[in-house]
Order: C-alpha cells, then sequence, then structure tokens
C-alpha cells in the first residue's frame, strides 16, 4: 500500500491533477441502462468495435433522481466498461447513445489511475487505439 501511495504522489507532482487525469490512458466508464438486455447490447456492440475491453453487467441497482421536476425511484442495471481515454467522446459516447434508450443517459468516465501491468497491457490489446 504504500508503495501504491508513492507511486501516486510521485505521478502527481510537477502537475496538476487535471493534467495527471487527462493524460491517462486508460478509464473506467459507468452507464445506466434499463434493463440487462439493454445493457447486454450496448455491452457487445462495444466489444465488437473494439471500444472496450471488458464490461461488467451489475444488476439491481437502485437509482435515485430528479427527472423533469419529479422525484424517482427506478430499479437500473450498471455497466462498468474499461476503455481509452482517446476513444470515450468521438467513438465510445457516440456508441451507447445509438443504442441507450434514455433521453439524457448518464454516460461518465474515471480515470483509471493504476492497474497491474498485465490487466493493462490485456486492455491495450482488447482496444483500439486512436
Amino acid at each position: 500500500m504504500e508503495r501504491a501511495v508513492s507511486l501516486l504522489v510521485e505521478w502527481l507532482v510537477g502537475a496538476t491533477l487535471i493534467d495527471r487525469i487527462m493524460e491517462t490512458e486508460f478509464i473506467i466508464v459507468l452507464v445506466t441502462v434499463p434493463s440487462q438486455e439493454i445493457g447486454r447490447q450496448i455491452a457487445l456492440s462495444l466489444l465488437e468495435k473494439k471500444l472496450a475491453a471488458c464490461v461488467n453487467i451489475v444488476a439491481g441497482v437502485q437509482s435515485l433522481y430528479i427527472w423533469q421536476g419529479k422525484l424517482c425511484d427506478e430499479q437500473e442495471v450498471l455497466l462498468i466498461i474499461k476503455s481509452r481515454m482517446a476513444l470515450f467522446a468521438s467513438e465510445l459516447v457516440p456508441a451507447i447513445q445509438a443504442i441507450h434508450p434514455y433521453e439524457v443517459p448518464e454516460i461518465i468516465a474515471l480515470p483509471l489511475v493504476h492497474g497491474s501491468q498485465d490487466y493493462l497491457a490485456w486492455l491495450s490489446e482488447m482496444t483500439h487505439s486512436k
């Protein structure tokens, strides 16, 4: 754990956090969908296009949010997508939106700050680079 913290501090020194996040090659994308069927369609599409290396489909997510002035309490499915930062805006988001039934789907990316070298090499091999 100390080594991981040391690496993270070392990584952040000399640049702003935003700069470092933007330099991150890999991302974790979170997307909520109304059903496992829609989630599976999105996952298969992303994998076939090499826009994602892996998509976890997590059922049973309860989402509470305000939509058009009303409180919503919905059962949804969460997609956890492993991809590349370079693909996010130009390819990944449009590919999700082409299938997703929501007017404003949740599509958010988090930087993958650190991972095992073997996993990151596999992620790189499974996704196309820009």
